[in-house]
This record gives structure tokens, C-alpha cells and sequence, in this order.
């Protein structure tokens, strides 16, 4: 009988759930819709009709451990607290505790960018390192800070919201009401506003002019640039230079051995890696300078998303083994 735990990562419109063994392999998995629009009630029996389907197609598992990772998710009390694309479930839902009471296991819950974290420690391009920072760089950005081998919760269990420090004094207005957070330049939705802003202030030519907002996306601009398109290349500049400068102040703050970019944006490699890297060590306090690598994440596949809630559910297992 195999060791698992499983992991589950709900999304604003599909969840993903899996069993992974203690070596990051993925023994059997699928994607559930979530239901944001509907009772939290019905998102549970979907779940727990899942895992049953899931335990038939892996066979022989030992399920020890469950990790969540979610929007709004609060590791100090298990609950999802006012996610704003989860609006069916209401103000705040125990999913630990009533997970937990179902599966009669250890159940932990954490937010995404969190869960990516634990996943590059404990399976991917961070494991061996003890202080390091994942930016997860989707629709929004995300972030989770390692520091001495442990997650940074912070007093409430919402630490590490690099995605809505502020940038830009009264700029771009963000979905959380401010304006000048680092999401509103740095994501998929990011770039694609920067894009915007460069076309019409140019009077050149570029394959996307043709493009309304809600049909470009950021793969569209990465495959421009890969085509020689100028203003393409200008949006991942301008993206780079401005996620590198925060990374800069984040890095005087943690002095972390590595920063790992993870998700879609991430994919864009040396476009967005490189003005990255140059506007991060130009604008580092020279006692930082050089100190800290910017890596992109090895964990790839469908799977990701569920090894990182996973690695959650791995820590929990592991600590209760450690105190038995």
C-alpha cells in the first residue's frame, strides 16, 4: 500500500484534485468545476464523490494528509474568508474542519501562491533551500516567502501579499479597490494593459493592433515577440523592469537565497527573466547585490497546482510524525 496525501487547489472556476506519494509523483487525478455560484454544500459532495472515483483508479493508497490550497485561504483557522470568486460560498467557510470530520485526517488549507512555495521546497527547484520567495504570476500575482525552512504566515495568516504593494502612486486601479499595485503591471492581465497603453502611444506597427482587450492574452504577446514584434518585446521590458525593482526591496526585506517565478507569465522565459534580473540587481542595495538568484520553477504539467496543496498536506504529516 502506497503512502499518499492528496492535495486539492480550488479555483474561482475549476478544482483540481490528486494523490501524490512522498516523491512528487502524481498517482491518479482530475478536475471538478467548483461551483463559485453555488452552495459550498454542493463543492464538498462533489469533492468527497471524487476521492472515492480517485481511490479506485490509484489502488492500494494510504491517504495521511489533505491539502487545500485556496483563494483567501487561512492557515490559523482553516477557512476561506471573503474570496471574492468564490461568491456562492459566503463570508467564510470552515473547508478544514469539515474536510477533516469527513476524511478523519490532518487537514491544513493555505493560499495558492503559498502552496506553490511548499511544492518548489519540497518537490521542485527550491528543495534544499531555507529562504527563498515564489512569485506566482497569473491572472494576478501571488506571492509565498520561505523564511528559515517555514512559511511566512504573519500574524493572521494573510503574510505575503507582494502583488498588492504599492508601485505606482495613483496608478492603474486594482481589483481590490487601490491603485499602483504590482498585479496591475505585473500578470497575465498586467501585461496585457501595458500592451494597450504602448499601442496607443505608438505610432509604429505591431501584429496586435488589430486586437481588442478581452481577445488578447499574454500568450498572444509572447508569441509577437517571439515573431520580432517591437512593442511586444517593449510590454515584457516594461513588465521585467518594474517586477525587478520590487523584487530589489523584496530582497532587502528577506535576503533570500532565490526568488522562483512560477505560472503562465513565467513561461515567457528570457523575455521576462531578463529585465527582470537586470532592474532587480541594478536597483539592489549593494550589500545584496549578486546574492540572490532569480530561477524560474521546474514543476511543470497539469499536476502543479495539486503537488503544491500536497506538499501542504506533507508538512502536516510530517510534523505530527515528528511530535507523535
Amino acid at each position: 500500500m502506497t503512502t499518499v496525501t492528496l492535495g486539492i487547489d480550488v479555483g474561482g472556476t475549476n478544482t483540481k484534485i490528486g494523490f501524490v506519494d512522498k516523491h512528487g509523483r502524481c498517482l491518479a487525478s482530475k478536475s471538478i468545476p467548483t461551483g463559485a455560484d453555488e452552495p459550498f454544500s454542493n463543492f464538498l459532495s462533489n469533492v468527497f464523490t471524487t476521492v472515492d472515483q480517485l481511490k479506485e483508479e490509484a489502488g492500494e493508497v494510504d491517504m495521511v494528509a489533505v491539502g487545500i490550497g485556496a483563494p483567501n485561504a487561512n492557515y490559523y483557522n482553516g477557512k476561506i474568508e471573503e474570496a471574492v470568486n468564490l461568491k456562492g460560498w459566503g463570508k467564510e467557510v470552515a473547508i478544514a474542519d469539515l474536510m477533516e470530520e469527513h476524511f478523519k485526517v490532518p487537514v491544513a488549507i493555505t493560499n495558492d501562491a503559498n502552496a506553490a512555495a511548499l511544492g518548489e521546497m519540497k518537490f521542485g527547484v527550491a528543495q534544499g533551500m531555507k529562504n527563498f520567495v515564489v512569485v506566482t504570476l497569473g491572472t494576478g500575482l501571488g506571492s509565498g516567502i520561505i523564511v528559515n525552512g517555514d512559511l511566512l504566515y504573519g500574524h493572521d495568516g494573510f503574510a505575503g501579499e507582494l502583488g498588492h504593494i504599492n508601485v505606482v502612486e495613483g496608478g492603474r486601479l486594482c481589483g481590490c479597490g487601490r491603485r499602483g499595485c504590482l498585479e496591475t503591471y505585473v500578470s497575465a492581465t498586467g501585461i496585457k494593459r501595458t500592451m494597450f497603453e504602448l499601442l496607443a502611444d505608438s505610432n509604429g506597427t505591431s501584429s496586435l493592433a488589430n486586437k481588442n482587450f478581452d481577445e488578447l492574452t499574454a500568450k498572444d504577446i509572447f508569441d509577437a515577440a517571439e515573431e520580432g514584434d517591437e512593442l511586444a518585446k517593449e510590454a515584457f521590458d516594461v513588465t521585467g523592469e518594474i517586477l525587478g525593482k520590487a523584487l530589489a526591496d523584496t530582497i532587502a526585506i528577506f535576503s533570500p537565497e532565490a526568488i522562483v517565478l512560477f505560472g503562465g507569465l513565467a513561461s515567457a522565459g528570457s523575455y521576462i527573466t531578463e529585465p527582470t534580473r537586470s532592474a532587480m540587481e541594478e536597483n539592489c542595495l549593494h550589500i545584496f547585490k549578486g546574492k540572490t538568484r532569480l530561477v524560474v520553477s521546474n514543476l511543470e504539467g497539469d499536476n502543479t497546482a495539486i503537488l503544491g496543496s500536497s506538499a501542504l498536506a506533507w508538512q502536516e504529516y510530517e510534523k505530527k510524525q515528528v511530535n507523535a
